[in-house]
């Protein structure tokens, strides 16, 4: 390859009608017969994908399976460098890869992504982050998906691969708040739950599966989630247009995790409020796919 700028490539593995209709068929057969699914419904349009708890080589496996089903177009970032080997880098390009010059810095990669989503609109294409940056033993993510959320504008999507159930696939479309702690921790809360192929080597830890939440509990969360702050029982009554909310759903809540009652001084007396916990703002991502 020359030394000219490459560009991402439009047409990759997942444009071929016979290559991805034989993928297809492969992977029916093999999720069929493992037990796997593929979580349906992803979001439309083009996304920050960060895909974790990374632990194993597996996961792209998986992962893969799940975009072909869902007729998305995956990119993932690499070297540019290995993108300009002879053959090797025509290969890296057509499964999708994203040629990144790391002289160029951050902005070289958000110039090429926004100038592919003007040229695909309206089409699914997720652009895919590990946030662990390696298979495991990490103590903190990397953060640069955020960044290209925010100067390429598009939302972040949230994919996973659990090998406790057994699903692959985007499970919520997050729009960041500008609040990058609070948002890094909500995301980070979201995937304690996931369990990877080798759950003592993830990050963040694997604390376990999701709590049992009922729809109308989940309608709680949402309403709490909205109102951004705390609320009395009769603002989250409100807000998730309830005839009747009782004292005993919110402490079986308060119970779990999810919410935290608090006892507040307003006008010289006690008024009780509730607010939302880190964790269940993570335990909401998995139940609504986009808030």
């Amino acid at each position: 390859m020359s030394n000219k700028p490459i560009r991402i490539r439009d047409k990759t593995i997942f444009d071929g009608f016979l290559f991805k209709n034989l993928l297809k068929l492969v992977y029916s057969l093999w999720f069929r017969l493992s037990g796997w699914k593929a979580i349906e419904n992803p979001p439309e349009g083009a996304g920050i994908t960060i895909a974790a708890p990374h632990t194993s080589n597996w996961d792209i496996v998986y992962a893969l399976g799940a975009a072909i089903f869902s007729d998305v177009k995956i990119y993932f970032s690499i070297k540019e460098s290995w993108c300009r080997l002879p053959l090797v880098g025509r290969f890296i390009l057509w499964t999708g890869g994203i040629p990144i010059n790391r002289n160029a810095g951050g902005q070289g990669q958000v110039a090429m992504i926004k100038e592919f989503v003007e040229r695909h609109k309206h089409e699914r294409v997720f652009f895919l982050f590990t946030p662990e940056g390696t298979r495991g033993g990490v103590k903190k993510w990397k953060t640069g998906f955020y960044h290209v959320a925010q100067e390429t504008g598009l939302p972040i999507f949230l994919a996973k691969v659990d090998f406790r159930k057994k699903e692959s696939g985007v499970f919520h479309a997050f729009e960041l708040t500008g609040d990058k702690d609070k948002d890094i921790a909500n995301l980070q809360e979201s995937y304690k739950s996931v369990c990877g192929r080798f759950p003592d080597q993830q990050f963040p830890v694997y604390s376990g599966p999701l709590p049992t939440i009922t729809a109308r509990e989940t309608s709680v969360l949402k309403a709490l989630y909205a109102l951004k702050g705390q609320a009395t029982q009769a603002e989250i009554k409100a807000k998730a247009r309830f005839e009747d909310l009782s004292g005993q759903m919110l402490d079986f809540l308060v119970d779990k995790g999810v919410i935290e009652r608090l006892e507040v001084r307003e006008g010289g007396k006690l008024v009780t409020r509730y607010t939302i916990t880190v964790a269940g703002s993570g335990c909401l991502f998995h139940l609504a796919p986009s808030l």
